[in-house]
């Protein structure tokens, strides 16, 4: 009876120890199971993403009010232009009416010779009085052009500022955030100016991202992605960075489920667990690299490499995942895209 019960242990420990040694090996895809394995939590995640949509949304709409600034510049500008030139006029206007007077003009009709010399001096004078109409009309819409222009740019000043201090806000909300696990603190980063600019992805017609859902087919696992996601993904591997790669799955918390986020393996065996080292961390590296410098571009929300994480708002800062080398990030590359 005893020999039986330690033989079922042992079949039990080794089919235990199959188990885990699969699952250790197997790449994170699509069939992950629920939960965060990247360390966080969901309150983090949603936290981060807040304030980078939040930072980027404000910066879009600082370079737009910047955008029609400069067209209102050039608008006064030129109606500055114009003003002056209408003043000389307008002043030749003032002047005439002082020196004739209603008394004069009626004079000058009368003291007509014939019929014909009145009727050419009354055209004269109604020529007169037109084009001084439309100098003095002309003179009156300058200005108020002018006034218009003056007060547009007095918004788009108040407007840039109150965006200004939203960017600000979502800068102070990231640093809290990652704080509040331990992170947050100024990093090294991951920066290179040799990285390869990838193509732009769509945007509206403002500058801003639109709004994507999980709609395309993921190429990585059997789940689905969004078509900015696919987009970044794509330009990733025209750039070289082609080492497998995993993008949706379904968790508990963060970008992944919601086809935004891909993981990048450093080691071109797909992900182990064990820190990336040699030529797996100068991938990653230069894979951080590239993802930030085309952040813009990927409409990137943020990149966390090797216990560091960028954002648009705060740049590279210290990422406390806790656990083994796929909550600190040093065995992956993890984008997130708006």
């Amino acid at each position: 009876m005893a020999a039986t019960l330690l033989r079922r242990l042992v079949a039990a420990v080794a089919l235990l120890a199959a188990v885990l040694s699969v699952a250790l090996a197997s790449p994170m895809g699509a069939s992950a199971a629920p939960g965060d394995p990247e360390g966080g939590n969901k309150t983090l995640r949603e936290a981060l993403e807040s304030a980078a949509k939040g930072h980027i949304e404000a910066q879009t709409r600082l370079k737009n009010s910047q955008k029609r600034q400069k067209q209102l510049n050039s608008t006064l500008l030129e109606v500055q232009v114009e003003t002056k030139q209408l003043e000389v006029q307008v002043a030749e206007v003032a002047s005439r009416s002082y020196r004739m007077g209603r008394f004069r003009t009626i004079a000058m009709l009368l003291n007509a010779t014939s019929p014909d010399s009145f009727l050419e001096r009354a055209e004269r004078l109604d020529m007169m009085a037109q084009l001084d109409g439309r100098a003095l009309v002309r003179f009156r819409e300058a200005v108020a052009k002018y006034a218009r222009a003056k007060k547009a740019i007095d918004l788009e000043i108040k407007e840039q500022q109150k965006q200004v201090t939203v960017m600000a806000k979502k800068k102070r909300e990231a640093e809290a955030a990652l704080a509040s696990v331990g992170g947050g603190g100024v990093a090294g980063g991951f920066i290179s100016a040799n990285s390869p600019l990838a193509k732009p992805a769509p945007r509206n017609p403002d500058g801003s991202w639109p709004q994507e859902s999980c709609t395309i087919d993921d190429p990585t696992t059997s789940g689905c992605i969004t078509p900015r996601l696919l987009h970044a993904y794509l330009e990733a591997r025209v750039a070289g960075f082609r080492r497998y790669t995993s993008c949706f799955s379904q968790r508990s918390s963060g970008e992944h489920p919601k086809g935004r986020a891909c993981d990048f393996s450093a080691s071109s065996d797909g992900f182990q667990n064990v820190d990336a080292s040699g030529g797996d961390r100068t991938y990653g590296n230069n894979l951080a690299a590239f993802l930030v410098r085309n952040a813009s571009r990927l409409g990137v929300m943020y990149v966390i490499w090797y216990r560091q994480i960028w954002m648009p708002s705060t740049g590279w800062r210290s990422y406390s995942g806790s656990g083994g080398p796929s909550a600190t990030h040093t065995n992956h590359v993890h984008l997130s895209v708006l």
